[in-house]
């Protein structure tokens, strides 16, 4: 199935890589409930990630939701049921990013910090550069916080093929979530596409991830 609205969007990239502004952020006028290019976007959090401008997504073209490291979530994944059945959405792009925060710790880490660990405070600490305050409770919520795998390093640090392919490993992760899941259609006359992309912070460029291929390492 062609992907004309994401290619379009990666064209609008490059010219907003180049210093262009491509999102035109005046009120457009009442628009349609349904996104009007059929695109959802799942993406990170992160503060320099303006998905509208790096995209150059016009206001009502498509959804876009966001959360700690663009995780395939099981909310992310019910949103995109959502936006798929009810309101038309057909291609979907997945978006992580470099120097992303989900790099510089583990679940178990972060967990055992929050709890009160003195040796996980003290990494934690290290890793972000602030002290790190643990609250001396436990708590079954969340379940997880979906750290990405891999050897853990620095908040923020240079990218390096390590981090590189940490990143390429949980777009992958992603993106096999969503084409897997029994309630997200990948043929047939209602299939969705699903394309995954790491956005470099320091450039505004978006890179492609290949599908399939390697989605990670415990050790």
């Amino acid at each position: 199935m062609a992907n004309l609205n994401t290619d379009q969007y990666l064209e609008n990239n490059k010219r907003y890589a180049s210093g262009e502004a491509v999102h035109k952020p005046a009120y457009p006028g009442k628009q349609s409930i349904q996104p009007s290019r059929h695109v959802a976007v799942v993406a990170c959090m992160d503060a320099r990630l303006d998905v509208e401008d790096l995209l150059g997504l016009q206001t009502g073209e498509a959804h876009v939701i966001r959360n700690a490291g663009g995780v395939v979530t099981d909310d992310a994944i019910r949103c995109l049921i959502i936006s798929h059945h009810l309101l038309n959405t057909n291609e979907i792009i997945l978006i992580h990013h470099t120097r992303c925060g989900m790099l510089a710790f583990t679940d178990d880490l972060l967990k055992a910090g929050l709890e009160g660990d003195a040796a996980a405070e003290k990494l934690l600490g290290q890793a972000t550069g602030r002290a790190f305050m643990n609250t001396g409770k436990s708590s079954s919520s969340p379940v997880a916080f979906h750290a990405f795998r891999g050897q853990i390093q620095p908040l923020d640090a240079p990218r390096d093929a390590q981090s590189t392919e940490r990143l390429e490993w949980d777009v992958r992760r992603g993106m096999s979530t969503i084409m897997n899941h029994p309630w997200i259609p990948t043929s047939g006359p209602d299939a969705i596409t699903v394309r995954g992309f790491i956005y470099d912070v320091d450039t505004g460029k978006l890179e492609e991830v290949t599908y399939p291929g390697p989605m990670g390492s415990i050790g």
